[in-house]
């Protein structure tokens, strides 16, 4: 694509169907890294991926081909079939449907990294209801409560 450049962060948040506590330990870090390598293998930049029990949080450069709900649709997809191929959790593992999607700058980008990067501290404290709300707060999206992820508290 001849002069055409872009710099776009997105930020993406999606969780566990039925939001159990699946992404254990023994093999979270295995799934980060798979997630890395489907957003570098479909043109994307990763930035950072990381999570907690029932959800995974996803920064990437935005690839000029592809709009947010194609690329997503390839992340959650590939993922959740690798993960039922390693037979990692007994029955089928599924994403919920949706996400949540957050754009920032170039200067953001390394504040965005640390959060991502230290979930398991930061879950400490916040439970991803709590997470998932102030960003939706802190971005201005307006959202319908009934359409929002199965929050189980």
């Amino acid at each position: 694509m001849a002069n055409t450049y872009s710099q776009i962060s997105i930020h993406t948040v999606f969780a566990v169907k039925g939001r159990e506590n699946l992404i254990i330990v023994g093999w979270r870090d295995d799934l980060h890294r798979y997630l890395s390598g489907i957003i570098t293998g479909n043109g994307a930049t990763s930035l950072a991926v990381g999570g907690w029990k029932d959800h995974v949080h996803v920064f990437f450069g935005m690839p000029l081909t592809t709009c947010i709900s194609d690329f997503m649709s390839i992340l959650k997809a590939s993922s959740s079939k690798w993960v039922n191929d390693q037979k990692f959790v007994k029955g089928k593992f599924q994403w919920q449907s949706g996400y949540g999607a957050f754009s920032y700058s170039r200067s953001q980008r390394d504040g965005v990294i640390k959060y991502i990067m230290t979930q398991e501290e930061h879950h400490k404290n916040k439970t991803f209801k709590e997470e998932y709300l102030k960003m939706l707060s802190d971005f201005n999206v307006e959202y319908d409560e009934k359409y929002l992820f199965e929050f189980y508290d």
